[in-house]
């Protein structure tokens, strides 16, 4: 049977993180997605800002999250997937920055992971395009970072898995890094080949696939079994928004503004066996913190929803 997930950033707190995983578990979660990404912001990297606390040595590190997996286990929470602090590179930051998070953040976000027990970490390829002057020449950078990670993953028995991302042209949203299922199928393949394991693998992002445009069946499709997790959200068509799905619609005959149909249909065909994970933390801040606990709920019925028309052949 498939599982319900959901990330735990806005949900579990570092003061006591055991009562966030308890209301994950209450709201009928089973999965957690580890919210890695909240220790180092996207928002301050942009800023070419950094913090200390990836310069904690790994002693220090899993002490620190020793009350969260503690919290996670007693709740019954696995924790089946993260996802790593990005960008990775900074286009146009600062050497020192850069450096710094392929050589310290990086690897030490792969220790994190391992002492999790956790299987899969998502990463997002380096948004290069326009400085390098094409998507192949992005991907040879992305594919070096991949490949330094490659041995400590095969090593920790971790997949790395690579999302299909957006970018920006002025105004308008264009499809980012790993936005071709044929070529992230291929690159898929020839790493792992060459490395005689799974260390690489891809994390299929709905909201990001419905700002550009993409098709959901087809693309799982394509994928098949390299699909290992989902970031399942919605939004307007126009802005990341990491919504609750069914939120939008096209039209005022409530057409859905993201193709939920075709997520079920490619899932279903593909036989994907691991969580239906929603990213959808800024809901938790949309709504009044006294009804956490019903949007939760809702939250994952609506991943029961999914489950039961994936696993019983019938789309909405």
């Amino acid at each position: 049977m498939l599982e319900i997930g959901v990330q735990t950033k806005n949900i579990v707190h570092d003061k006591d993180p055991a009562a966030g995983f308890l209301q994950m578990k209450e709201a009928g979660f089973s999965c957690g997605d580890f919210s890695l990404n909240a220790y180092l912001t996207n928002i301050s990297l942009y800023r070419q800002e950094q913090n200390d606390f990836f310069d904690q040595t790994e002693t220090e590190l899993e002490h620190f999250f020793a009350p969260h997996k503690e919290g996670a286990r007693a709740a019954g929470i696995r924790i089946n997937q993260m996802h790593m602090p990005y960008p990775n590179y900074v286009p146009n930051g600062k050497k020192s920055l850069n450096d710094y998070l392929w050589n310290v953040v990086a690897p030490k976000s792969m220790k994190i992971c391992a002492f999790f027990g956790c299987p899969y970490i998502v990463v997002h390829g380096f948004k290069l395009a326009k400085n390098l002057g094409s998507e192949e020449a992005e991907w040879q950078r992305t594919e070096s970072f991949l490949r330094f990670l490659a041995p400590m993953a095969k090593e920790l028995g971790i997949t790395i898995c690579i999302e299909n991302v957006y970018g920006s042209l002025g105004s308008h949203i264009v499809e980012g890094p790993c936005c071709d299922a044929r070529k992230a199928a291929e690159r898929i393949d020839r790493i792992n080949g060459d490395y005689g394991a799974q260390v690489l693998g891809f994390c299929f992002d709905t909201g990001h696939a419905n700002l550009v445009g993409l098709d959901f069946w087809d693309f799982i499709r394509i994928l098949g079994c390299r699909l290992k997790v989902l970031h399942i959200h919605d939004n307007d068509g126009t802005a990341d928004l990491h919504q609750i799905p069914f939120t939008f619609t096209r039209t005022r005959e409530n057409t859905a503004s993201t193709d939920w149909d075709g997520l079920i249909k490619g899932l279903r065909e593909v036989g994907f066996d691991q969580v239906l994970s929603f990213e959808t933390a800024p809901v938790l801040t949309a709504f009044p913190e006294e009804m956490k606990g019903q949007v939760l709920r809702l939250i994952a019925e609506t991943g029961n929803y999914f489950r039961k028309k994936i696993e019983n052949g019938s789309n909405h």
